[in-house]
């Protein structure tokens, strides 16, 4: 797996600070050609650097302010068809097979505490599911984040 450089690491520190700027803009702020900065753009989705646009949306102003991770125990030779159960149900936002005491760590949004009980039997109803555990997120206390990293391998 090709690694990224520090031009790689710039392009996307950019992309960090002003997602919304074009390629031309970008160049000029990097002080790179637009075919460069296109171009390491290019190899960069071709390398699966970018999440989907929706990772950036947030639930609350669709009217899911309660965010909470349900660990989901399973039957082992039911896996590969729970994950399709699981992607059903749309509040479900993102799920994760873990090893550990959980096997699949279930990222869901509800409207409260109601919904979030409903939605949980829908997964406790999914074939395969032998339990749940629900933990409420209280607070995010580190957000989702990759400038760290990025800032990192500029440092390298």
């Amino acid at each position: 797996m090709p690694t990224f450089d520090d031009t790689d690491a710039r392009i996307l520190l950019a992309m960090v600070d002003d997602p919304r700027q074009t390629v031309v803009a970008m160049a000029a702020k990097l002080g790179l050609s637009r075919n460069t900065v296109q171009a390491r753009m290019v190899s960069l989705e071709k390398r699966h650097a970018f999440l989907a646009f929706d990772h950036r949306i947030s639930a609350t102003p669709l009217g899911y302010p309660l965010t909470a991770f349900i660990s989901v125990h399973v039957q082992q030779q039911k896996l590969g068809a729970l994950a399709a159960s699981l992607a059903s149900i749309p509040e479900v936002v993102e799920a994760h097979g873990l090893s550990g005491r959980a096997d699949i760590l279930a990222r869901v949004v509800s409207q409260g505490a109601e919904d979030l009980f409903r939605i949980n039997g829908k997964i406790l109803a999914c074939d395969g599911v032998e339990r749940t555990e629900t933990s409420l997120a209280m607070n995010e206390l580190v957000p989702f984040r990759m400038t760290p990293l990025l800032l990192r391998e500029l440092q390298q």
